[in-house]
């Protein structure tokens, strides 16, 4: 393992300039992750990162030896102080695995379950929707431009591995998608008259999860094949879009369960 001590090493600096800035990331084709759960995620699903970081203090835990011994790639040491100028998670165990963003080929149109996310912005949803999909037998998700980054720290913290299961599409124009669908496509809407409990499930169906304020827009409401709604008792208003979403998968996996159980 190479220890870097300096701030003015040159490894550093691009490792700083690639922490504090998402565009710099993107620009590079890499994602930055932070902590020993990803990190461990990432060689169990995946394999080797590009590079691993680890602070001088962090080897020290065994969780973290651990991961480093099992590290076949490039790894370097820096001192905490150095380390925390990379890291945005405070009181964390200082491990970062830098990676190559994953860029899955699209397929030519929707043929199996789905996520599609109408400009999902708060990144604690975003990840929590991929968690919840992922945890569901969900493979692909595919974003609109005006949603939360998939691969932004935050969203990959939020998300707790999740990424590494899940083939991921942004910027995507969900009109033309939903559009060519070979499954249903299921919106989300409080406004609906249909509930989700009286739609068969057991099949593939995409599901169209929209903007926190404002919902799913109504040009893709339109295309949906069915307007559908979680049914609660209660004044609250309606659901945060990331528990709708995970009552909506995980209805949908009781019905596929429940299906292959009679078969």
């Amino acid at each position: 393992m190479k220890s870097v001590t300096s701030r003015d090493n040159p490894f550093y600096k691009e490792l700083k300039h690639l922490a504090g800035s998402s565009q710099a990331l993107r620009k590079a084709g890499r994602s930055l992750l932070d902590g020993v759960h990803l990190c461990q995620a990432y060689l169990d699903l995946v394999g080797q990162p590009v590079h691993c970081i680890v602070s001088e203090g962090a080897l020290a835990n065994p969780e973290v030896a651990a991961i480093v011994d099992r590290v076949t790639a490039p790894a370097t040491s820096l001192p905490d102080a150095l380390f925390g100028a990379l890291s945005q998670v405070e009181h964390g165990i200082h491990l970062l695995f830098l990676v190559e963003t994953p860029r899955p080929v699209r397929p030519d149109a929707l043929v199996q379950s789905a996520v599609l996310l109408d400009g999902v912005q708060d990144p604690g949803n975003a990840g929590s929707i991929l968690r919840s999909a992922g945890a569901a037998g969900i493979r692909q998700v595919y974003c609109s431009p005006g949603t939360a980054s998939c691969w932004s720290p935050k969203v990959l913290r939020a998300a707790m591995g999740a990424h590494f299961v899940l083939e991921i599409f942004e910027n995507v124009d969900l009109a033309d998608l939903i559009r060519t669908a070979q499954v249903p496509v299921l919106a989300t809407s409080g406004y609906a008259s249909e509930r989700i409990y009286d739609v068969d499930l057991s099949r593939p169906a995409a599901w169209l999860l929209g903007h926190e304020g404002q919902g799913v827009s109504d040009a893709l409401l339109n295309l949906a094949t069915h307007r559908v709604v979680i049914p609660h008792a209660g004044a609250v208003e309606s659901l945060n879009v990331a528990a709708c979403a995970a009552v909506c998968f995980f209805e949908q996996l009781r019905q596929q369960t429940t299906k292959l159980q009679r078969a």
